[in-house]
C-alpha cells in the first residue's frame, strides 16, 4: 500500500531566474520581428521629431479637461447640424456617378478658365452679341444643362414642401 503523502514541497520560482527567462523572451521577440521593431522605432523618431509626441503627452496629461472642453463642445446644437451636414454629404457624393461628376468638374474648369480670360482682357460683350451668341451650339448646350439644373432644382423643392405639408 502507498503511503500518505504528508508533506507538499512547494518550490518559489527564484526572481533572479524569472528575470533572466523574461528578458530572454522579450530578446526572442525582439530577434524575430527586428523589421517591424525598427520601422516602428523609426516611426516613433520621426512623431517625436515634428512634436507629434509632445503634444500628444501633454493632451494625454490634461486628459480630463480636455475631455470636458470636447463634451462641451459636442453637446452645442451646431455640432449636430454639422455632424448632420457631414453625413449628407457623404450620401450626397457616394450616390454620385463618378463619370458624371468629372464631366461636371471639367465644366466648371473651363469655365472659370474662361472666365478669367474675359476679365483679364476686358472684353464686354454687346447686347447684339449676346444675342448672336445663342447660336453657338456650346452656348445652346450649356443654357440647356442649366436649365435641366433649374428644373431638377424646383423638383426637389416642391418634393420637399409637398413632404413638410402632410
Amino acid at each position: 500500500m502507498a503511503k500518505a503523502i504528508r508533506q507538499i514541497k512547494k518550490e518559489v520560482p527564484n526572481p533572479v531566474e524569472e528575470k533572466a527567462e523574461a528578458i530572454s523572451a522579450i530578446v526572442d521577440a525582439l530577434a524575430e520581428n527586428r523589421d517591424a521593431i525598427v520601422k516602428t522605432l523609426n516611426i516613433v523618431k520621426q512623431l517625436n521629431e515634428i512634436g507629434i509626441l509632445d503634444a500628444v503627452n501633454a493632451l494625454l496629461e490634461k486628459r480630463t479637461e480636455v475631455s470636458v472642453i470636447a463634451l462641451q463642445q459636442v453637446n452645442q446644437p451646431a455640432m449636430y447640424n454639422t455632424v448632420k451636414n457631414a453625413f449628407n454629404a457623404f450620401k450626397f457624393f457616394g450616390s454620385l456617378q463618378p463619370e458624371k461628376l468629372q464631366t461636371i468638374m471639367s465644366g466648371v474648369d473651363r469655365s472659370l478658365e474662361r472666365f478669367t480670360d474675359a476679365v483679364e482682357s476686358g472684353e464686354e460683350q454687346s447686347l447684339w452679341k449676346l444675342g448672336r451668341s445663342m447660336t453657338n451650339p456650346e452656348i445652346r448646350t450649356s443654357l440647356t444643362s442649366m436649365l435641366q439644373f433649374l428644373r431638377g432644382m424646383g423638383e426637389a423643392f416642391s418634393e420637399d414642401q409637398q413632404q413638410q405639408l402632410h
